[in-house]
């Protein structure tokens, strides 16, 4: 079974994402004074008297707004609360009851769903304030305070959720999920991506660059798989960046890589290869993961029967620094080629886990030894005396070697190129560790 779901929503400000990190004992949510800050449901995972949960941290509920950030993160919020078994409303005791409290609480109730009130920032130890009590009129049952920052409550919070929790069924056994982080500069589609693989809204998508501030992560699963989709934050260069939020962002974004397992690296197929998608793709490179390149907007690109080709002979020129990356031409408005996105995601990602046996990676370099004599230096040549593959995720692999400085560059990338065409290897970057005979 699904762990349960517990939505943690209020209006903007009240302190949801402090009091979602403090829950999931991590920091994920951004977390800052300014309004608004989280704009789409961030999901973690929780655990408390042996019962584990599924928390999402939304955007602060607004009603009657014209914006068009703010009416996304309200819809955000609403299909939380409809996906949630138990709703945390937390609400701010310094600012009392307001009139946007008293409307979500209207709207909690319409909903059905249980409903744990929070009073947040009662960060003083002992008796309670009065203004405590003022809660009651929301009509939601006794109200529980908490301090976020402190952690003052949450014990009892948490009780107060388990107590309406579905009852626990056996869990299902959980098959290999495949991590997969969208990454790119702003506005290439990657948020439209990730809304079209799950077919329901589940990031905001807007003209606005950088709309998208944290990584998402949804669970996909299909007849290719299971899938745990990140959708990140677009990457501008540092020039661009100013705003301290972004810079979060930013970061979230390399972390969102560092533990995914393969990388779509999305372009906008109307503005064409910039230089900061070069930088975005070598964070990636940089990380060792399997790539793939996906030119989004191809359904309202100006083509003819010879546009793809020439698209993707210039790719594989200003990609050149990772020419071992497919290049997959979609469109994740109309759906066009996502099925065959799923296929490639599943087949790099098991190029950069492949194995490949000791005796079969030393007959490939007796035979490219013997096709091309490794380079020699002042009448002292290169011997190769046998490699191993060391890790997986990139693959690696250990040469062992007379002399290391002889063992140049141009020739690590021969063996490379000899390695991929027997073993294919594609989409994955190759590293190469070089060691002298009686190295440690």
């Amino acid at each position: 079974m699904a762990k349960p779901v517990v939505a943690v929503v209020g209006r903007p400000n009240v302190g949801k994402s402090t009091l979602f990190n403090k829950l999931i004992g991590k920091r994920v949510s951004i977390v800052d004074d300014t309004p608004g800050v989280t704009r789409d449901r961030i999901y973690g995972d929780a655990e408390w008297c042996g019962r584990k949960m599924m928390l999402i941290d939304t955007g602060g509920i607004e009603h009657g707004t014209d914006d068009v950030i703010l009416a996304g993160m309200r819809s955000q919020a609403e299909l939380a609360i409809d996906m949630a078994n138990v709703i945390i409303f937390v609400v701010d005791i310094k600012s009392g009851v307001t009139a946007a409290d008293s409307d979500v609480a209207a709207m909690l109730q319409k909903s059905g769903k249980p409903v744990v009130l929070c009073v947040n920032k009662c960060d003083n130890i002992g008796d309670i304030p009065l203004d405590f009590y003022e809660f009651y009129n929301l009509g939601l049952g006794d109200p529980v305070a908490v301090s976020s920052v402190h952690g003052h409550g949450t014990g009892d919070l948490l009780d107060e959720v388990i107590k309406e929790l579905p009852e626990e069924e056996e869990e299902e056994f959980e098959s290999e999920i495949i991590n997969v982080a969208v990454i790119g500069k702003p506005n290439a589609g990657k948020s439209s991506l990730v809304n079209a693989v799950t077919g329901e809204e589940r990031s905001i998508v807007s003209d606005i660059a950088g709309t998208t501030r944290d990584a998402i992560d949804t669970l996909v699963e299909n007849k290719f798989g299971k899938f745990n989709f990140t959708d990140t934050a677009g990457l501008r260069r540092k020039s661009k960046v100013e705003d301290k939020l972004e810079k979060y962002s930013v970061l979230r974004a390399k972390m969102a890589i560092e533990r995914s397992d393969v990388c779509v690296i999305m372009l906008d197929g109307v503005d064409g290869f910039t230089e900061q998608d070069s930088k975005v793709a070598g964070l990636a490179l940089e990380q060792g993961k399997a790539c793939i390149i996906a030119v989004n907007k191809w359904d309202i690109v100006e083509k003819d029967g010879r546009t793809m080709d020439a698209y993707r002979k210039q790719l594989m020129k200003d990609f050149s620094f990772m020419s071992f990356a497919p290049i997959i031409f979609i469109s994740a408005k109309t759906g066009q080629r996502l099925d065959r996105l799923f296929e490639l995601i599943k087949y790099v990602h098991e190029q950069n886990t492949m194995r490949i046996s000791t005796g079969k990676l030393n007959d490939i370099l007796a035979d490219a030894t013997a096709r091309v004599q490794p380079p020699s230096d002042k009448g002292k040549r290169l011997k190769i005396f046998y490699m191993t593959q060391a890790s997986t995720k990139p693959p690696t692999f250990v040469c062992f070697c007379n002399k290391a400085e002889l063992f140049h560059f141009s020739y690590q990338r021969y063996l490379e190129n000899q390695i991929r065409s027997t073993f294919g290897l594609e989409g994955t970057p190759i590293r190469f560790v070089i060691r002298e005979r009686g190295d440690k």
